[in-house]
């Protein structure tokens, strides 16, 4: 695991992305950096994002079955709780409970904005909530891979991901 000023200047480092070029499914993975959410995601089953055309975005998308994805809506979740109680969305009780509410959770549509905005000195992609004070950042990594930045307003701490382009869940 890097520290969160290491990371943050590799993503500073990077050149930025322009939003119409993350149209598509995006398959993610956390990069470790000290934030709470270290490995949450992907101990709940996470499986990336999706950007669409009209610039709108699925959030949060996880492996409901084999070949099944599922948006799920984030404003169902109660940020300061899972900031303070990080450590339990590593476990097996935080797994299967989420794989029993997921569906209760499913987003009716789209649940964010993809826009370009300033960050970092540089203009690039990021995507807006609707419904949460957060804001991913991202860069190019190259012409599959860009690297993201979540920032929670209020909160210090950055979230660091890398999302691939692929084809099919």
């Amino acid at each position: 695991m890097r520290d969160q000023q290491t990371v943050l200047e590799d993503f500073g480092s990077l050149p930025p992305i322009e939003p119409r070029e993350l149209v598509g499914l995006w398959k993610g993975r956390g990069i470790p950096a000290g934030h709470p959410f270290d490995g949450v995601l992907e101990n709940l089953g996470w499986f990336g994002k999706r950007f669409t055309p009209d610039m709108r975005a699925d959030a949060l998308l996880f492996r409901s079955s084999e070949r099944r994805l599922e948006a799920i809506d984030p404003k169902w979740i109660p940020l300061g709780l899972a900031l303070r109680f990080h450590q339990l969305g590593r476990t097996r009780v935080a797994r299967n409970l989420f794989s029993y509410l997921q569906h209760r959770l499913r987003a009716p549509g789209p649940v964010a904005s993809l826009k370009s905005l300033v960050s970092r000195g540089g203009e690039s992609a990021a995507m807006v909530y609707d419904h949460q004070p957060i804001i991913d950042y991202f860069r190019r990594i190259d012409e599959l891979r860009v690297m993201g930045a979540m920032t929670i307003r209020g909160d210090d701490r950055i979230y660091f991901f890398e999302l691939e382009r692929v084809d099919e869940p």
